[in-house]
């Protein structure tokens, strides 16, 4: 089981604790953020294979942000997949 704890960066959010394994995002949480909304993130994606989560989350943005909560757990998995 690979795990990071991902700092955010232009989010509410301050940071993700990732668990993934077999390619398999197993455990998502957000520290700060939005409580209802990042615990939603969170258990939508867990049991989704990486790959479909980077693809249905990546460039979804938080208003004038650039960036956002989802957003920034794609970028956390590229990382991962970048690692490896």
């Amino acid at each position: 089981m690979e795990k990071l704890n991902y700092t955010t960066s232009g989010v509410c959010s301050r940071m993700i604790e990732i668990e993934v394994e077999d390619g398999v995002v197993k455990h998502v949480e957000f520290v700060g953020g939005c409580s209802g909304n990042t615990q939603g993130v969170a258990r939508l994606v867990e049991g989704m294979a990486v790959e479909e989560a980077i693809k249905r989350l990546s460039g979804i943005r938080c208003g004038f942000k650039p960036t956002s909560c989802p957003d920034q757990l794609a970028r956390a998995l590229q990382s991962m997949q970048k690692a490896n």
